[in-house]
């Protein structure tokens, strides 16, 4: 047990007020990093198992059409917590490590409603929506983060695995941080002295196939510059372990003070570089890639079966999903590019990660709780964003009418067949419309990215897809429907105006 444990407990034990708390049900988020919608075999793929997550959509309700707000981590993560588009928050971007703290501690949040509902709360694993100010010191306490926000205990990486620092934070300290081995980080200049992938290439185990050729830790390059805490940089492939007994310690400590609780478990699998445990490499036939999908599936069994050591599972309900769509090559050559022809992640869907397309939002999505939900193949159209309002009624708290986030509760039970009434999706700072079955995308240019990434360089005008129909988006319909093309423009640009300008959207064009 660390040092700081009992005084953990102890804040956690001053968290809920002595009430009925037991009559509310626990709440767990668990929230994969670029995991695709083809990647669990709830779904129909074959190529990889996943057992404990199916479980999760075979006792519960699997929802067909549910979405991220966005197709990168930081927006999506932000529009969880807060209930409001990302697009709204013009620093809401994919953010470096050493980034201020996006969301504000003024705003209403998810975590806080549960903290005045009564509930401890805790958020262990990926974060990735900046800590701090502003030039952080790694080295001293670092306020505002997750505390601030309305999180009783955190366990946190800054970022992502691919960036600096490599270092895990709990309660807003270094967890390992020597006075005498200071960290220094930087985005924009290496440290004299310190090598990096293009300096010494020899100290490279996993070889950078883009963007990643800064600071090497355990044999991986990474994004930005890191100098010194070489006591408390973690070890990549022990890291699921870790948050994953990081988050049965809280589930165990706010059991036994009888609180009702809220967790958020950001799973940092299968976003790269893809480092399984030793016990999972080879698990699968599609390389690092598969194997960790598989170990993510492996850590959802165990939070499951810790609720059930501890009595807990009939009264928790269980979310889990995906911060957005999948990629292969997202920066290392790890082979996962030579398994695309054995392994669809994007479940026939077009698009991934950094798209616009459907497979760049449309992710697993899946809600669990036992004796409460039973199984439904749900197709109706929500989004993460959604679960804020939602738990707001669950746990009979107000939200602000302000939010963008739908009260969704008798769909995600799987009560009632209740579809949103339309969604804005984001994808680097790029919008895009669904209402119903139908996916409008604007004109954009940008190069393609990746195999599952940007294709939107193809699209030079307005495109409307009915995804009923053509659920691989490739058959544009704007020509033949003009008119159903008019009046979702006209629905789409009243939704975000002031945020989207498509007369300057139309000069990129150019």
């Amino acid at each position: 047990m660390r040092k700081n444990t009992t005084t953990v407990l102890a804040a956690l034990a001053a968290a809920v007020p002595a009430l009925a708390q037991q009559e509310k049900p626990n709440v767990i988020v668990i929230m994969a990093d670029d995991l695709g919608w083809g990647d669990v075999s709830a779904y129909g793929n074959t190529t990889i198992h996943t057992p404990n997550i199916d479980r999760l959509a075979t006792e519960g309700v699997c929802l067909n059409d549910g979405h991220a707000a966005s197709a990168t981590s930081t927006p999506s993560r932000y529009a969880l917590f807060t209930g409001m588009y990302p697009w709204k928050n013009e620093q809401a971007k994919i953010l470096p490590g050493d980034a201020p703290l996006l969301i504000s501690p003024q705003q209403f949040t998810m975590p806080r409603m549960f903290q005045q509902a009564g509930y401890a709360t805790a958020a262990v694993g990926k974060w990735h929506l900046g800590m701090g100010i502003g030039k952080i010191d790694w080295n001293s306490h670092i306020a505002p983060g997750a505390r601030e926000i309305g999180f009783d205990y955190s366990c946190i990486i800054a970022a992502t695995v691919d960036r600096v620092p490599t270092v895990y934070v709990e309660n807003g300290d270094v967890v390992g941080r020597d006075a005498n081995d200071p960290i220094y980080v930087d985005y924009d200049t290496p440290f004299p002295g310190e090598p990096t992938a293009l300096t010494n290439p020899e100290l490279v185990k996993m070889q950078w196939s883009h963007g990643h050729q800064n600071t090497v830790v355990n044999g991986i390059p990474r994004i930005g510059y890191m100098k010194g805490g070489e006591r408390a940089r973690w070890k990549d492939d022990e890291m699921a372990q870790y948050f994953l007994d990081r988050s049965c310690w809280f589930i165990d400590s706010v059991s036994r003070l009888n609180e009702p609780f809220f967790l958020y478990y950001g799973l940092h699998q299968p976003h790269v570089p893809r480092t399984a445990d030793p016990r999972f490499v080879g698990s699968t036939q599609l390389g690092p890639r598969g194997d960790v999908v598989v170990e993510a599936d492996w850590c959802v069994g165990q939070i499951i079966k810790k609720l059930e050591e501890s009595h807990l599972l009939d009264n928790t309900l269980i979310v889990f999903t995906s911060d957005n769509g999948p990629v292969l090559d997202d920066g290392y050559e790890d082979g996962s590019r030579d398994t695309r022809f054995m392994h669809d992640p994007n479940g026939s869907l077009r698009g991934g990660k950094y798209s616009l397309f459907d497979a760049g939002t449309r992710v697993p999505f899946f809600v669990y709780w036992k004796g409460h939900t039973r199984h439904v193949n749900s197709p109706v159209l929500v989004s993460q964003q959604d679960l804020l309002a939602s738990f707001g009624r669950l746990i009979n708290q107000p939200v602000p009418d302000s939010l963008d986030s739908k009260d969704m509760l008798d769909t995600f039970l799987g009560q009632r067949m209740k579809h949103r009434d339309d969604l804005v999706v984001e994808a680097s700072g790029r919008l895009a419309y669904r209402w119903r079955q139908y996916a409008l995308v604007p004109p954009y240019r940008g190069p393609e990215t990746n195999e599952t990434g940007n294709e939107l360089g193809v699209v030079s005008d307005w495109a409307l897809y009915d995804l009923q129909a053509d659920p691989t988006q490739h058959t544009d319909l704007a020509r033949q429907k003009p008119a159903l093309l008019r009046r979702l423009k006209k629905k789409f640009l009243r939704q975000v105006s002031g945020y989207y300008n498509p007369d300057r959207e139309q000069e990129t064009l150019k």
